[in-house]
């Protein structure tokens, strides 16, 4: 069934994954960049996912889905094996090892929207081939406002496609390492204004723990991380910052420097919430006045 007014569509990976991080190891568990965006987003506004799974894929999973109300229409389903990543961090929970890649259905996804999402006014463009990105851009029929997200991969073995994707776009997101590598630049702000002058009117170079630099033709914000005390996965923690970014400036429907920078901050302190635990465990037990509750702290921190 399809929400007409579905204002978010996110577009991206699904898959299963083991974890093991210094504090425990998990087996078989939800991940994949829409699992995290989607139910950051969902906080704040109607969304719509766009992914590929297995026949293997658990019901379980489904009704973790539909429990955060996110709509399923654009959720396709193959036949075979459903993306897989086993992956294992170090004692400082930044740096980790991939044990196991399986593409699986995830190495033939073509993302195709229902007829209801093409008219959504906001779009969140997963870390998938910039191909892909810009396949999704053009069933899109009048988007307001479109983020995508990239790596080092895409820069390395598809640069020309993905420029074609910043040049269409309204923000582009990555980290510090991959501004240096798609610029050639090692000062960040160099880096964004090389960005910029790809076409797109924002970019967001993410720190990790420190946060991350919003620079447009107007200037720099700098938006810091919660301080959580304990993280238990950071798996996923830059794809709940993007949906919960989307949700909250998708909520206000205004797009200018300054709701941009607010809506940053919220999709920071959803982030904050979901590495508190594995998978979306965190993000099931949270309540909206929990997200208020520390959004009002960050902002505290930072003399707001």
């Amino acid at each position: 069934m399809t929400d007409d007014n579905v204002q978010l569509v996110v577009v991206g990976s699904i898959g299963i994954d083991t974890i093991e991080t210094p504090f425990d190891r998990r087996e078989e568990i939800l991940g994949g960049s829409v699992s995290y965006a989607c139910a950051a987003a969902s906080f704040y506004t109607t969304v719509g996912m766009v992914g590929v799974v297995g026949e293997d894929f658990p019901d379980e999973f489904l009704e973790v889905y539909r429990g955060f109300g996110i709509d399923l229409a654009g959720l396709q389903r193959a036949a075979g094996r459903t993306f897989r990543w086993s992956g294992v961090y170090e004692a400082d929970m930044v740096n980790r090892r991939t044990l196991l890649t399986e593409l699986n259905v995830f190495e033939a996804f073509s993302p195709e929207l229902p007829d209801a999402y093409r008219d959504a006014p906001f779009f969140l463009l997963g870390n998938i081939s910039p191909e892909l990105q810009l396949h999704v851009l053009e069933q899109a029929r009048a988007p307001r406002f479109v983020v995508a997200d990239t790596m080092d991969l895409w820069i390395n073995i598809a640069r020309d496609a993905l420029e074609g994707v910043i040049g269409k776009v309204d923000m582009l997101t990555l980290n510090d390492g991959e501004a240096r590598l798609l610029t050639d630049e090692y000062n960040l702000r160099q880096c964004a204004e090389s960005i910029l002058d790809m076409g797109p009117t924002y970019v967001v170079i993410k720190k990790g723990e420190h946060g991350a630099m919003l620079v447009s033709r107007n200037g720099i914000a700098l938006l810091p991380a919660y301080p959580v005390g304990e993280t238990l996965d950071p798996t996923g923690a830059g794809d709940a910052f993007a949906g919960g970014f989307m949700g909250a400036l998708a909520r206000d429907g205004e797009i200018d420097d300054a709701h941009v920078r607010q809506a940053l901050l919220h999709g920071a302190t959803v982030a904050s919430f979901g590495v508190q635990d594995f998978s979306l465990d965190r993000l099931r037990t949270l309540s909206p006045d929990l997200v208020s509750a520390r959004l009002r702290e960050l902002k505290a921190m930072i003399g707001q």
